[in-house]
């Protein structure tokens, strides 16, 4: 039987593997004589100058073709399966996560959860290890792999045991500690719960993970998300803005502490908690390069850095026609956004800014960033106003590498129900400055 997790999806033009005579539907059971498990095992063992593969083609043939290539070069292969094995689930059952809170019927993909750590290599996943052995991490050392992404969200045995709903999740301390020992560089993500693993807590979480510093290079602390779809799961709440300052306090009391141990900063909030206490974003210097702007940490400092580029960089034309747009963003971000639109039109005058916050009445209400918001509330909260020449939207609205809202609702439903031009902006300050302006 033909394992189609192994089977070659595609090609590289010019690439040694297409030199060698390999094809699309070929699949790769060896390399050198060794079979092969997963994507891990294919990058280790195709990474060596002029190697054996062994194939087994479309009519159960096997042949072995010697492939000519430098070591350390690209094979060119690209697989049907980017993992070229099954996709693991997610074995935790954790109070906050956010796949247990959407609503029913919404398409299958939306409530796999994965925690699977190739994912952290390949596309920056974070994971919890809670489906690591320690027979694993030794495979992750052999091959020297990194950096992991690691939801730690406590360091407390008993609390993350609590916390995921896993009585294997204590031994989060010892994984990290064999990674440290190994120097796999890593980062650490907390997913910060009211009474839960903040507080004290957290000082000893920040305390226990700034040991593995510089190998752990940075920690990002997010607040709990929390939808309208939580029956029946553990009763959470989100941070009043009081709080959230005192959770900012906290963490810079930490960085200060960073700062003088290991010269950066190691620990950082997300935008959200700074906007939800009413307090400046940190300046760009203290987010020590942006490492962790995928968890929402330095995001809006950054695009607001690249906006100020941008206007220097953009000569203001002699002649320019009137212009309207409107930007529909989550609840969060909305007066940011207006801060940075205003500082766009004050060099670019002719043009007309309406920012307009999008209740997430899909999920519910507390939840305010644009990324969860869907087209139903976009059509519903948008209908039946002047749009303007352009309505600008995140890509982060968006499936990725698609035009599909959340609640699968296409962006061309969206243009013809609204009867307005719609430019999908990309998560940097150039490309926000030319769509405000019409570039």
């Amino acid at each position: 039987m033909l394992n189609s997790s192994h089977k070659i999806g595609t090609i590289t033009p010019g690439s040694p593997a297409e030199k060698a005579g390999l094809v699309p539907g070929d699949i790769i059971t060896k390399i050198n004589n060794v079979e092969l498990v997963d994507i891990f095992d294919y990058h280790y063992y195709s990474d060596d100058a002029n190697i054996t593969v062994e194939l087994l083609h479309e009519d159960g043939t096997t042949t072995e073709t010697l492939v000519e290539k430098e070591e350390g070069e690209d094979l060119g292969v690209i697989f049907c399966n980017g993992l070229m094995d099954d996709y693991k689930s997610c074995s935790n059952k954790c109070a906050f996560c956010f796949i247990d809170q959407m609503p029913p019927g919404m398409r299958e993909t939306l409530y796999f959860k994965d925690d699977d750590t190739r994912l952290s290599f390949l596309q920056g996943n974070y994971v919890t290890l809670t489906n690591m052995k320690m027979a694993d991490l030794d495979r992750i050392i052999a091959y020297k792999l990194g950096p992991i992404n690691i939801s730690v969200h406590a360091t407390n045995p008993e609390l993350r045991v609590k916390l995921l709903h896993n009585r294997f999740a204590g031994d989060i301390l010892e994984k990290i500690r064999k990674l440290y020992e190994a120097e796999i560089p890593m980062n650490a993500q907390v997913v910060s719960c009211p009474g839960l693993n903040d507080g004290a807590e957290l000082d000893r979480t920040i305390g226990d993970l700034l040991q593995f510093a510089p190998v752990m290079s940075s920690m990002s602390v997010v607040p709990v998300g929390v939808t309208k779809f939580r029956d029946g799961l553990y009763p959470l709440r989100t941070y009043t803005a009081e709080e959230a300052g005192k959770v900012i306090d906290q963490i810079e009391r930490w960085q200060q502490v960073a700062m003088e141990k290991i010269g950066n900063h190691f620990v950082q909030a997300s935008d959200e908690w700074y906007i939800l206490a009413g307090r400046p974003l940190p300046e760009a210097d203290r987010y020590d390069g942006f490492i962790q702007l995928e968890n929402g940490v330095g995001m809006l400092r950054l695009l607001h850095e690249e906006v100020l580029d941008a206007l220097e960089d953009i000569k203001k034309p002699l002649f320019m026609k009137k212009r309207k747009v409107t930007i529909a963003t989550g609840k969060l971000a909305a007066p940011f956004m207006k801060k940075l639109a205003d500082i766009i039109t004050e060099k670019f005058n002719k043009v007309t800014v309406e920012v307009i916050p999008i209740v997430n009445n899909f999920f519910g209400e507390e939840i305010t960033v644009s990324g969860l918001i869907t087209g139903q509330d976009l059509i519903e909260q948008l209908k039946d106003k002047d749009l303007g020449d352009n309505l600008l939207l995140s890509c982060t609205m968006l499936r990725a590498q698609e035009e599909v809202f959340l609640d699968d609702i296409t962006l061309s439903e969206l243009k013809s129900t609204l009867q307005v031009k719609v430019r999908i902006v990309q998560s940097d300050g150039h490309d926000f400055v030319h769509a405000i302006i019409g570039r």
